[in-house]
C-alpha cells in the first residue's frame, strides 16, 4: 500500500506545471545601487520628469518623451505615452530608498494615470497625451498599449510592498484592477498571447491583428507575480506559451533576435510580421520595439532564474559578441531575425539591454564593456536614457519583487486557507479524476517545487494550529 501511494504521489508531482516565480530564485538578492546609477538617476529625473502645468492642486507627474515642449514649438506637441509612464512609476518605486521624494512622485504619477484612462478598459491607461497650450489631452485614440499596462500594474504592486496600502492610495487594490483589465482586454485567450493593446481585444478572427503579438511586451517576469496575486491560472498558461514563442525564435534563428511584431501563419507557426504591419517597413525585424527584449527576458534569468530566459540571454549575447567583435559601438540599430544589420548607426536603446543579457550569460568582460559605454553616452534621449536607467538599476541588483500576500495553502485560490484546501490537495494527490488546483504553488509549503504528502502534512498542521 505504501508503494502504491508513493507511486501516485510521484506521478502527481510530475504533473505540476513548472511556473518559476521570481520569489523562488535562490541566487538573487537585492543589493545597494552604485554611485554611478544614483548619479544617472539624478540626471534622468532632472531631464525627463515633468508635472502637468494645467492641473491645480496635487501635482500630476509624467515622463516627457517628446522632442520639444509646447513653449518651444508654439504648436500642439506629443509629450508622453503610457510606456513612458510605466517606466516612470517603476523607477520611482525602485528609488524609494534613495529619493525622499519617491512616494510623492509615484503618487503624482498615479494621479496622472487616473486622469488618462483608456476609453475601452476603465483601469488601463490611454497610450498617448499631447499638449495644446491649454491641457494635456489624450491623442491618437484613447486606447491602451500592453507594455505600459503591465509596467503600471507591477509598479503598483511594488508600491504596496514598499509603502503599504493603508494611506491615501490603496496600491494593492489599484494593481488588482489593472491586472484584471490586462487579462480581460490585453490577452488573447484563444492563443494565450499578449495582444497589442486593449484596442485589439474585439478584432474578429481573420483580422490581421487577431493573432498578433509584440515581443517587447514579453515582460515575462511579471506573469508569475500576477498569478500569485490573483490566483488566476491563466497567467501560468500565458507564461508557458510566451516562452514557447521565445524558444521557437531562439531555436529557428540561433541569434536570439525577436522581431518587433509576431503573427501566426496558416500552418500555426509564429513568424515575423510583414513589412508595414502596424508601424513601418521594419515591423518584421528586431528594431525599436524589440530592442528592449534582451532587458525584459534577461531579467527573468537574473531575478527569476528561468532556464529558458538564460538560454535566450546566452544566445543573443553570443550573437552580438561575435557580430561586434566585443565593441558596443558596433551594435547597430536593427537586425533581421537571422542577424543581418538593417541600420548603420548605433543607439543607446539597443546597447543598454544587452548589458543584462551579458550579465545573465555570465560574460563579465562583455558586460563591463557595455556598461561603460552606457555610462559614457550620458544624456541622449528619453527612450535610450530611460531604458538604460532601468537596466542599470537591475544590473546593480536593485530590481525588486513585490510581496504577493497569497495565503499559504490556498490551493483553491479563494483567498483563505482552510479545510476545503486540505481536501482538494488530498484528492489531487490521490489522482481523483477531474481534480484541479487553481494555485498549486500555494500548496508547496516546503518550497521544493513539488506537491507531495509532506506538503499535505504541513497544511494539516497549519490548519490545526490555527484552530487552537
Amino acid at each position: 500500500m505504501k508503494r502504491r501511494i508513493a507511486a501516485i504521489l510521484s506521478a502527481a508531482a510530475l504533473a505540476v506545471p513548472m511556473l518559476i516565480c521570481p520569489t523562488d530564485a535562490q541566487a538573487y538578492s537585492v543589493q545597494p545601487l552604485s554611485a554611478e546609477t544614483l548619479h544617472y538617476y539624478e540626471e534622468w529625473k532632472d531631464t525627463y520628469l515633468k508635472t502637468d502645468p494645467y492641473v491645480s492642486g496635487e501635482p500630476q507627474y509624467y515622463v516627457f518623451y517628446g522632442d520639444e515642449s509646447y513653449e518651444e514649438a508654439h504648436t500642439t506637441v506629443e509629450v508622453t505615452v503610457s510606456e513612458a509612464h510605466g517606466y516612470g512609476m517603476l523607477i520611482a518605486a525602485l528609488m524609494a530608498d534613495y529619493d525622499s521624494e519617491a512616494q510623492e512622485i509615484f503618487d503624482g504619477m498615479y494621479r496622472y494615470y487616473l486622469a488618462h484612462p483608456s476609453h475601452i478598459a476603465p483601469h488601463l491607461m490611454a497610450w498617448q497625451q499631447s499638449d495644446n497650450g491649454h491641457e494635456l489631452f489624450d491623442s491618437n485614440g484613447a486606447d491602451s498599449a500592453t507594455d505600459g499596462d503591465l509596467d503600471i500594474a507591477y509598479a503598483l504592486l511594488l508600491a504596496d510592498t514598499i509603502w503599504g496600502s493603508d494611506g491615501d492610495v490603496d496600491y494593492r487594490k489599484a494593481a488588482e484592477l489593472v491586472i484584471h483589465d490586462i487579462m480581460e482586454y490585453d490577452v488573447s485567450h484563444e492563443d494565450d498571447i499578449l495582444r497589442l493593446g486593449d484596442w485589439a481585444y474585439d478584432v474578429e478572427e481573420g483580422d490581421k491583428y487577431y493573432t498578433a503579438t509584440r515581443a517587447s511586451d514579453f515582460i515575462i517576469l511579471y506573469f508569475p507575480v500576477f498569478a500569485d496575486v490573483t490566483g488566476d491560472v491563466r497567467w501560468t498558461q500565458l507564461y508557458d506559451n510566451t516562452y514557447s514563442i521565445i524558444n521557437h525564435f531562439v531555436d529557428k534563428y540561433q541569434t536570439g533576435l525577436l522581431p518587433d511584431f509576431i503573427v501566426k501563419d496558416a500552418s500555426g507557426e509564429w513568424i515575423p510580421a510583414p513589412a508595414n504591419f502596424l508601424e513601418n517597413e521594419n515591423d518584421g525585424v528586431y528594431e525599436y520595439n524589440s530592442c528592449r527584449v534582451p532587458w525584459r527576458i534577461s531579467t527573468d534569468a537574473i531575478v527569476g532564474g528561468n532556464p529558458d530566459a538564460k538560454r535566450f540571454a546566452e544566445t543573443i549575447n553570443a550573437f552580438f559578441k561575435e557580430e561586434t567583435g566585443g565593441d558596443p559601438e558596433e551594435i547597430m540599430a536593427g537586425y533581421t531575425p537571422d542577424g543581418k544589420a538593417v541600420a548603420d548607426w548605433d543607439d543607446l536603446c539597443f546597447t543598454a539591454p544587452l548589458m543584462l543579457s551579458a550579465k545573465a550569460a555570465g560574460d563579465t568582460g562583455f558586460h563591463d564593456t557595455i556598461r561603460q559605454e552606457v555610462l559614457d553616452i550620458g544624456v541622449d534621449s528619453y527612450f535610450g536614457n530611460t531604458i538604460a536607467m532601468l537596466c542599470l538599476i537591475t544590473d546593480d541588483g536593485g530590481w525588486l519583487v513585490p510581496e504577493t500576500g497569497r495565503p499559504s495553502g490556498d490551493v483553491n485560490a479563494d483567498g483563505v486557507s482552510d479545510l476545503t484546501d486540505v481536501i482538494l490537495l488530498q484528492k489531487w494527490l490521490l489522482a481523483v479524476p477531474d481534480t484541479h488546483l487553481p494555485d498549486w504553488k500555494a500548496g508547496d509549503l516546503n518550497k521544493d517545487d513539488h506537491l507531495d504528502i509532506f506538503d499535505l502534512g504541513l497544511m494539516k498542521r497549519a490548519l490545526f494550529e490555527s484552530r487552537k
